[in-house]
């Protein structure tokens, strides 16, 4: 696979994404469209059970690609193409069949927090920075990322102030898993992707979709969707080999079925 502005790999089931867009990951359209096809392709690729987001060099990603709104951002109609693709770029990691691990190598800021945001579990390098510094410019940034990731009063703050976290304290927080030196950012983010990669793939898949619906629900609405979903996987081939292995004390062999 062969992109413009992302590197991809694959390697033991697990899938490497990279921003590749210098000098700071800055998002377009291009950009949009190329992360939206990846995530949808790895979605139904058999060959991956779990996918890593990270930027190239010391930057995550400094948000939306201002130079791409000039002199267009007056045509009637933009601003609703625009949000509506940006949109899309987030929700093809959020709903993404595979679980998505961002390692944040450095700051992301806007829609660099966004799509760190988007992902299911994060770790950080200590030269991080998470922040949505649109106030400072005479706009909004985005809230309900923001509240998916920090308590009440400090999104508010960050918000309406433009402050920025840097990574020990998003690890203080636990918005993120791992705060390390960003030489060393792939070791947890990699062990965690291992430890995904040898479960059940169906397992992982109905788990993330249970994780992303219930978000959504109310408590009694949620859990008997959980147990709906449990019932079924019990009849799965994967359960039976998962039990069958810890019975006899072996490692299991997962079919995706």
């Amino acid at each position: 696979m062969s992109y413009e502005c992302f590197k991809v790999s694959i390697a033991d089931n697990i899938a490497m994404v990279t921003m590749d867009r210098p000098p700071v990951n800055a998002q377009n359209a291009k950009f949009r469209d190329e992360i939206t096809s990846i995530f949808d392709t790895f979605s139904d690729d058999p060959d991956v059970r779990v996918i890593i987001l990270t930027g190239s060099g010391n930057m995550f990603s400094a948000g939306a690609d201002i130079k791409e709104r000039r002199g267009i951002a007056a045509e009637a109609g933009f601003y609703r193409r625009h949000n509506r693709v940006t949109r899309e770029s987030f929700y093809a990691i959020m709903e993404c069949e595979k679980p998505v691990i961002g390692a944040i190598n450095g700051p992301a800021l806007g829609a660099g927090l966004a799509l760190a945001a988007s992902c299911d579990i994060l770790v950080c390098s200590d030269n991080a920075v998470l922040g949505m510094p649109e106030i400072d410019v005479g706009l909004m940034g985005g809230a309900k990322f923001i509240n998916m990731l920090f308590p009440r009063s400090k999104a508010r703050r960050m918000l309406l102030t433009g402050e920025r976290v840097p990574g020990p304290e998003l690890y203080r927080l636990g918005v993120v898993e791992a705060c390390v030196p960003r030489d060393k950012l792939m070791e947890p983010a990699m062990a965690i992707a291992r430890e995904i990669a040898s479960k059940s793939p169906l397992a992982v898949k109905v788990t993330k979709q249970a994780l992303n619906t219930t978000d959504n629900l109310g408590l009694r609405d949620g859990y008997r969707y959980e147990q709906d979903l449990t019932v079924a996987m019990s009849h799965t081939e994967d359960a039976a080999e998962a039990q069958a292995a810890f019975v006899e004390k072996r490692k299991p062999v997962f079919k995706g079925r």
